[in-house]
């Protein structure tokens, strides 16, 4: 059973699909007759999939279709717009005795290997056929449910992963995915024998916090939720003195995946905060951290090398969740897993018969020769007592020490920029907005009011207030606090998070902190005063109402809020980037218009350590790219603004809108 499509079929055949609709025949491939896999155009104008169209012109040199001559090497890829009309098509999960979801063809591997009961129910009872559980040895292993998340969207479903110094993933974002452009990696086009920066990894920990106090904040602001189209949970900032930097083992640009067991890769942005700001001494977080690339010269595939060697390895757990101690690791170059490192203690390195660089062919007899070190985790994972590794070994061959240079993860956000870094002034404020859509946030809403209050010469507002131009994100004005003293509480209309637009025709949406102050102040003298303000309201009312958990946490809006403001009151800044001819920017994005969202910001997901991005250290994960060269970017697709990116080679221009994370 083919664990991507979940239908049996040859090894070298086309994945099988049952799709919801009929599919319009201009999407068909005309030698299988089924939808495209993979298209490729010839030059003649007709499209099949690579595998068919590979095949047949084995045999044959003509176009099967008009049969003019034609040779595979004329051929190329559909274009983006094709291969992602394909890739959203509606399919059915195969297995609909017990499930029955459907999803975009895309998405229906991620669904069997995380979130399908079918195919779960599946691989059990094809394990206890396989390996049934012998009398006596070991004592039955307690049933965990796990999970492996995927690089580095994602999905949902289940809990823990595996235990502190575990057997992590180490995987490559080198290759692009749907929903996540990359321009973080660039092939060089240079010649060959140059180092290159042919693999970006990332690897998950469980890191576990201590707080002597229970209710005390973590200390650092997040971004993102599966109701953004940044989709996983991100650390923006961490603060000086907090609880988490004087841990020092998370950093900006982390991704969030689990909180005390509780998986958070698919949740809102609301109930991610909910789960974080949850006191207790102990806090559990499982996080997906980037390393960096890895500078290395491609090398001649393992499995061609003469003198290799096949090792049959078997480990056995104490526990179902007991770690084997293993990194993982993809390259760019090779098909395949490899084994980076073994861990100090854990049960391999205690076993002693596998070795760094060893190519994992299988593991509990599921082929995994083109598999992903998420695939291999996973199998790890569910496997009762028994771990059965295939390896390849070709002796003398060890991984490159600049894999392990590059897995040195930054510390805390509080170095400063590169001093190369060029001087950034900065622009006047009615230059900064760029017209796009007012609200882009569909689970909140802007209204404005005018509230007029007659009022005693010496009562106060009774308001307290943040933000301000002068703010690092340069905030509008808005309201911190309604005392329960002052002619503001008593009126009941102005609420904590309204954003101030003006007092007695005064306006202050361009004021810094201490001006608005001043401003507040004098009109507050008079017998009647006359409020502007914006109320941010949330239009779901199943989210969880976070001002019960606020008990001693510094009240500031959430990052999500931020983003239902209308156009005029953001603020933008100009970010300028700049490299060497072989240097990627080093920066990921999600967002951008598609058919079936419509338009949606472009926002920051990824930044790589070691690149030009990350040593500016001015761009943040969760930042809004408004403009590229000054050139607008609302209306653009992930296709239209990677280009943009990728022809400037030394330097360019980011505008963007930076809001605070939500701090928990």
């Amino acid at each position: 059973l083919c664990c991507e499509c979940g239908q049996f079929h040859l090894l070298l055949d086309n994945h099988l699909y049952n799709f919801q609709d009929e599919v319009d025949d201009e999407l068909i491939c005309h030698i299988c007759l089924q939808p495209l896999l993979q298209p490729m155009d010839t030059p003649c104008g007709h499209t099949y999939c690579f595998k068919c169209l590979e095949n047949f012109m084995q045999e044959y040199n003509f176009c099967p279709m008009d049969r003019k001559k034609l040779s595979f090497q004329q051929c190329h890829k559909s274009s983006l717009l094709v291969r992602n009309l394909l890739d959203k098509l509606i399919v059915l999960c195969p297995f609909k005795a017990d499930c029955q979801q459907t999803m975009q063809r895309c998405e229906l591997e991620a669904h069997l290997q995380n979130r399908c009961p079918g195919f779960k129910k599946y691989k059990s009872e094809l394990q206890r056929k396989k390996h049934p559980i012998s009398k006596g040895k070991e004592e039955p292993p307690a049933k965990v449910e796990t999970n492996t998340p995927k690089d580095p969207e994602v999905p949902s479903g289940g809990s823990s992963l595996v235990a502190e110094s575990s057997a992590a993933a180490v995987v490559s974002l080198g290759t692009p995915e749907p929903g996540l452009v990359n321009p973080a990696f660039e092939e060089t086009e240079e010649g060959e024998n140059l180092p290159r920066r042919t693999s970006l990894v990332a690897e998950t920990t469980t890191i576990e916090i201590h707080r002597e106090d229970p209710e005390e904040e973590l200390g650092m602001r997040i971004v993102g939720g599966k109701d953004t189209p940044l989709g996983n949970i991100v650390v923006q900032e961490v603060l000086r003195d907090s609880v988490i930097a004087a841990d020092g083992r998370i950093a900006p640009g982390d991704h969030i995946l689990e909180v005390n067991g509780v998986n958070i890769s698919s949740v809102t942005h609301c109930q991610a905060v909910s789960f974080l700001r949850h006191p207790g001494p102990v806090l559990h977080l499982m996080v997906l951290q980037e390393k960096g690339f890895s500078n290395k010269t491609a090398q001649q595939d393992s499995t061609s090398a003469p003198n290799r060697e096949v090792i049959h390895v078997t480990l056995i757990k104490r526990d179902r969740s007991e770690p084997l101690g293993i990194k993982l690791i993809r390259k760019t170059d090779e098909a395949g897993i490899f084994i980076l490192d073994l861990l100090e203690g854990g049960l391999a390195a205690k076993n002693g018969k596998l070795s760094r660089n060893d190519r994992v062919l299988s593991i509990n007899g599921q082929d995994l020769r083109q598999g992903t070190p998420e695939a291999a985790a996973q199998i790890i994972q569910t496997s009762d007592s028994r771990v059965n590794f295939v390896v390849l070994r070709q002796p003398g061959v060890q991984l490159s020490d600049a894999v392990e240079d590059s897995s040195t993860s930054n510390n805390s956000s509080s170095s400063s920029s590169n001093g190369g870094s060029p001087v950034h002034h900065r622009r006047r404020l009615e230059q900064n907005h760029y017209r796009r859509k007012s609200s882009y946030q569909k689970g909140y809403a802007s209204h404005e009011k005018t509230v007029a209050i007659k009022k005693e010469p010496k009562e106060s507002l009774g308001i307290t207030i943040g933000g301000g131009r002068d703010n690092k994100n340069k905030l509008p004005i808005y309201v911190t606090s309604v005392q329960p003293i002052g002619c503001l509480f008593r009126d009941g209309r102005i609420k904590r998070g309204d954003v101030l637009l003006s007092i007695n025709g005064i306006d202050l949406t361009h004021l810094n902190y201490y001006e608005a102050v001043s401003a507040l102040k004098s009109n507050a003298a008079s017998h009647s005063v006359v409020l502007k303000a914006l109320e941010i309201i949330s239009l779901n009312s199943t989210e969880p109402s976070l001002d019960i958990k606020e008990q001693g946490f510094s009240w500031s809006p959430l990052w999500i809020t931020w983003l239902g403001l209308p156009s005029y009151l953001h603020c933008c800044q100009d970010i300028v980037l700049s490299k060497g001819n072989l240097e990627s920017w080093g920066f990921s994005i999600v967002g951008g218009f598609e058919e079936s969202k419509g338009n949606q910001p472009f926002f920051i997901k990824t930044i790589v350590p070691g690149t030009p991005a990350f040593r500016d250290r001015k761009l943040k994960c969760g930042d809004e790219i408004v403009a590229v060269n000054g050139v607008p970017a609302i209306g653009m697709s992930n296709s239209e603004l990677i280009p943009m990116l990728k022809e400037q080679r030394n330097k360019v221009t980011l505008t963007v809108v930076s809001w605070p994370g939500s701090l928990v």
